[in-house]
């Protein structure tokens, strides 16, 4: 689980283009949205888009996302459970 914490944590990183932050920078339980990372909407298509690339996870429910990208752990955890790659 932690060696895929880091992996998504440098992704998330290389998605979003945060040049001047490292895998350290991110708080694994710190919300992504709001007052942790601060990210948006178009950020959230860039998660969507990572899950479905790197590890073949859809996510067609609105409402799911707001769970499954609370945190770098959450995402960890979800793709755990419903990775295909």
């Amino acid at each position: 689980m932690e060696q895929l914490i880091e992996q998504l944590k440098q992704q998330i990183i290389e998605a979003l283009n945060f040049e001047d932050m490292t895998p350290a920078d991110i708080a694994t339980d710190a919300p992504l949205f709001g007052e942790g990372l601060g990210l948006d909407s178009i950020d959230a298509l860039e998660l969507l888009m990572l899950m479905d690339r790197e590890y073949g996870i859809k996510i067609a429910d609105p409402k799911a996302g707001k769970d499954i990208f609370r945190s770098v752990r959450t995402m960890a955890e979800y793709i755990q459970e419903h990775r295909t790659k």
